[in-house]
């Protein structure tokens, strides 16, 4: 799928089938993730790839909106060491994730990381060392029904040359 073809075919896919997503396309995926620019080129981002179910359901019932990660094949936790630009570094990562996600047929969701209630007991069931944030939680599967994007505002409503 073509660049733009992903940008405009993105969308928050929240029902999964249950066939599980190759590991090649989930390596292509963080791959994705990890060539995102970040501050400085400092590189903070570490990716962490859930395909365990246990794992999975457990991450699900701690999230407050992430219930789905359950019923995804796959989770991958997004984390940031803790730099002055960790969360546009973790974030550009994540979009990165999401849009190769959609360029190879797959859905996705994003659920909120950082300063989420829920964090230290997600990095400590993943047991990641404590100098790392989490940015992002990306479900990541095969859709059960196709996928629609939401309508998006206008251009001309948004877009301002110059000045606001």
């Amino acid at each position: 799928m073509e660049l733009f073809e992903a940008i405009n075919n993105r969308a928050s896919v929240r029902e999964y089938q249950p066939n599980p997503v190759q590991r090649e396309l989930l390596q292509q995926i963080v791959d994705a993730g990890r060539r995102a620019p970040t501050a400085r080129n400092l590189q903070p981002c570490e990716f962490v790839v859930i395909t365990d179910s246990s794992i999975r359901a457990k991450i699900a019932e701690i999230t407050d909106y992430g219930k789905f990660i359950a019923q995804a094949p796959a989770c991958i936790a997004v984390y940031s060491k803790e730099t002055k630009y960790y969360l546009e570094d973790g974030c550009i990562a994540s979009e990165n994730i999401l849009l190769a996600a959609t360029a190879l047929g797959l859905g996705s969701c994003w659920v909120a990381g950082d300063k989420k209630p829920y964090t230290a007991k997600i990095s400590g069931l993943l047991q990641v060392p404590p100098q790392y944030k989490l940015i992002a939680l990306l479900a990541i599967g095969y859709p059960k029904a196709p996928v629609v994007p939401k309508t998006k505002r206008p251009l001309a409503e948004v877009l301002h040359w110059e000045m606001f």
